[in-house]
């Protein structure tokens, strides 16, 4: 039986990262994978087949839309390899996933793929292709997340879908019925509604991304119904029901009427929940909540002193990024040393165009905490760098203390959102206020200057350029 510093079980990016960490600190470290290739939901299933498939569209959606105004003409019809994008999407995937296989190698971490359980709290047993059981003086549960779905639908796989299956489909939809407003159903949503299909989103909540700052979701709906796509807030679903290539969406809306939407696809994306099938934790002992989340303490440390716990299984945003840096700090811990992670700055992003981003607290979040807070924004449409590129939508809005001026929460919709987020998840680290960045030279022409001007704005009603 081989014997092991640390066993983690899920390879996704919680899970590699931690592994990765803990070999760069000296520990015999093993991976365990019930899936034939490295990279868990995100790379696979959810952050790169999805961004893939967002920037073919775009490329898509720009020749149909704003070459012509840029000066490029192109002659005959402009039309779509459906199967080619699909294609390319997978071999992004594949190179992705065979650069984890690389740095498994790297790092000297062995890689066992087949269904890890629990025998006990030391002794982990993995069912694959040869059943094998290894003993490990430590482990990581890093076995991430499932599409969600409501009790009364039926997921087929066909027509009734989750995130997993619309990232692989053989056709473009006619009508694609989106059953929530939150990131996995926008970005899903706006890359087919780009391709040509009519798109109809359905939220329970009355704005979508409703955990993000209220204004960003009003801007961004704002610029998806520009773009085409439908939405249907405050609609409560009760029914979904396939009859052959048809699929009809039952729902009551806030004036309590019962409405329904036909389509040939229907998206269901109402988040996601902890992945712990199979794992047998009953047998080491650890404690599984109600909603399937494992309990951890602040060092993510389980009820069972050598297990950990990380990612997408455990409470708090289930973000890629999150789960990374809490494979880094169960790491770091077990190697004796001090680590920490402020969840507050964990971004946020939707990948949609305009990209949306956040770091800190919500308006609304100051607001229910009664914190006396300014507030300085600033439109994309007065950067000059965005006249260039064409992408004038959204706005960097900061929110700052009123007495320190410490910057509290930034929120942000844009061209190159995804990036300018980081500039304020440093600033906030070190406890920055709005006036440091006002005074920081940022480069012009760029995007990043709304950054700035924000600042200003928020220090004083003194932005420049508007």
């Amino acid at each position: 039986m081989s014997k092991y510093d640390v066993a983690v079980i899920g390879s996704g990016p919680g899970g590699y990262v931690a592994a990765i960490r803990c070999a760069q600190l000296g520990m015999k470290t093993a991976i365990i994978e019930k899936y034939n290739t490295l990279g868990g939901t995100c790379l696979n299933v959810g952050c790169i087949p999805s961004k893939a498939l967002l920037d073919s569209s775009h490329h898509y959606e720009d020749a149909m839309k704003h070459f012509e105004e840029h000066g490029i003409e192109i002659p005959g019809d402009v039309k779509i390899n459906f199967e080619k994008m699909i294609s390319r999407k997978a071999s992004v995937v594949d190179q992705t996933t065979k650069g984890i296989e690389f740095l498994m190698s790297k790092n000297k971490i062995d890689v066992f793929t087949g269904m890890g359980s629990f025998i006990d709290a030391t002794h982990i047993e993995i069912k694959g292709d040869k059943n094998e059981t290894i003993e490990a003086t430590n482990t990581i549960i890093a076995t991430g997340s499932k599409p969600s779905t409501l009790p009364f639908i039926t997921l087929d796989k066909e027509r009734v879908i989750t995130s997993t299956e619309a990232l692989k489909l053989k056709e473009i939809p006619k009508h694609m019925i989106v059953i929530g407003g939150g990131v996995i159903g926008l970005e899903l949503g706006q890359v087919y509604r780009r391709l040509g299909a009519e798109v109809s989103v359905v939220e329970y909540m009355d704005r979508i991304i409703p955990t993000m700052d209220g204004a960003q979701s009003k801007e961004l709906m704002k610029v998806m119904k520009k773009q085409g796509v439908k939405f249907f807030l405050s609609h409560k679903v009760s029914a979904v029901e396939r009859n052959n290539d048809e699929v009809t969406v039952t729902a009551t809306n806030k004036k309590n009427e019962e409405v329904t939407f036909s389509g040939d696809y229907c998206l269901v994306s109402v988040g996601r929940k902890p992945y712990t099938d199979g794992l047998k934790t009953e047998n080491a002992g650890v404690k599984v909540t109600e909603r399937g989340q494992i309990e951890v303490n602040n060092q993510l440390q389980t009820n069972v002193s050598n297990i950990y716990a990380i990612g997408d299984v455990i409470k708090g945003a289930m973000l890629a990024h999150k789960a990374s840096e809490e494979g880094v700090l169960v790491a770091e811990i077990l190697a004796g040393q001090k680590p920490h992670i402020d969840y507050n700055l964990i971004p946020g992003v939707v990948y949609t165009w305009p990209e949306v981003a956040s770091v800190g607290k919500t308006e609304e979040q100051l607001k229910e905490s009664k914190v006396d807070y300014k507030s300085g924004q600033f439109p994309m449409r007065a950067l000059g760098r965005s006249r260039a590129s064409g992408d004038t939508d959204g706005f960097v809005k900061i929110l700052s203390d009123s007495k320190t001026d410490e910057i509290l929460g930034v929120h942000m919709v844009g061209a190159r959102c995804a990036d300018l987020i980081a500039e304020m998840v440093v600033a906030m680290e070190f406890r920055a206020s709005a006036e440091d960045v006002a005074r920081m030279s940022h480069a012009h022409p760029t995007y990043a200057e709304a950054v700035k001007e924000a600042a200003l704005a928020a220090t004083g009603d003194r932005a420049l350029h508007v």
